[in-house]
């Protein structure tokens, strides 16, 4: 997973919004310490396998959400983002700052390690 502002993204370099993400934008409430947002489409495999990693990492570590969020219903925050691509994960902080993103299926150490700058 690649550092927000600190190189190109993994999915296309794009750096994302500037202000923090919060439940108005996402959908539902962040996490207290960090949060794992997933855009996903209806019909994207690694979307699901994707889905377990992070709902897997988010029980291990307290304070952590797993949010998912549909980027069919979600195009003004999928264009505000420079989301180009199922699925694409964002760790938030617990202040909604995006730390570091990533497209494609990520792999289930290196969401920990990306949580890990969050918390």
């Amino acid at each position: 997973m690649q550092a927000e502002g600190r190189g190109p993204a993994a999915d296309g370099g794009r750096p994302g919004a500037a202000g923090p993400l919060g439940a108005a934008e996402l959908g539902a409430e962040p996490g207290e310490r960090a949060s794992l947002v997933q855009f996903s489409s209806a019909f994207c495999q690694p979307c699901r396998a994707t889905r377990r990693i992070l709902a897997e990492v988010a029980a291990m570590v307290d304070g952590v959400a797993h949010i998912e969020v549909d980027a069919e219903r979600n195009l003004g925050l999928v264009r505000a983002l420079g989301i180009e691509r199922t699925p694409t994960v964002l760790v938030l902080d617990a202040a909604g700052r995006i730390v570091r993103r990533a497209a494609g299926m990520p792999r289930k150490a290196d969401v920990i390690a990306a949580l890990g700058e969050a918390v």
